[in-house]
């Protein structure tokens, strides 16, 4: 997909190199990084992926999303995209790229202290039940119809849950 279309609406500041190029996957683990990947380096609770740009590219990011400055690394010919918050901007570009799953579904969110789990798990057997093809998101696992994937954590990043 074009980067331009990707990086719109996500609160890009500047872009040094060409918005055409072409973008094969987005990610903000470098560890996760193909040839072609927009990376997007977010700071972390305990890392901050601005210090996995360099490995980033090394493993063939044609583009780097970041909101800190680039002190001395090699970007070497990656388009840099420089935002206010690259957080918000991962949430933007992930569903700029799955193009906007969101948008093409009733969603119900829970919030609270407790009940959570057994709240959306009760809706989504209820749901099913009736003949509706649904999801869930929870802290146990996440289903998308009756196929289950294992969570790795509480809350999934917007890349998981955009694809």
């Amino acid at each position: 997909m074009n980067l331009g279309r990707i990086i719109k609406g996500s609160g890009v500041e500047n872009v040094r190199g060409d918005r055409n190029r072409e973008i094969t996957a987005v990610c903000s683990d470098s560890r996760k990084v193909s040839p072609g990947a927009l990376f997007i380096a977010v700071k972390g609770f305990g890392t901050d992926g601005h210090a996995f740009i360099a490995k980033a590219v090394e493993a063939g990011a044609a583009a780097v999303a970041y909101d800190d400055a680039l002190k001395g690394i090699d970007t070497k010919d990656a388009v840099l995209v420089k935002t206010g918050s690259s957080r918000h901007a991962l949430a933007i570009m992930a569903a700029n790229f799955y193009d906007n799953p969101s948008h093409k579904l009733t969603l119900v969110g829970i919030t609270g202290t407790n009940g959570k789990t057994t709240t959306v798990t009760l809706l989504y057997n209820l749901f099913m039940g009736l003949g509706y093809n649904c999801g869930l998101l929870s802290t146990i696992a996440n289903y998308v119809g009756r196929r289950r994937s294992e969570t790795a954590n509480t809350t999934a990043d917007p890349i998981t849950i955009n694809s």
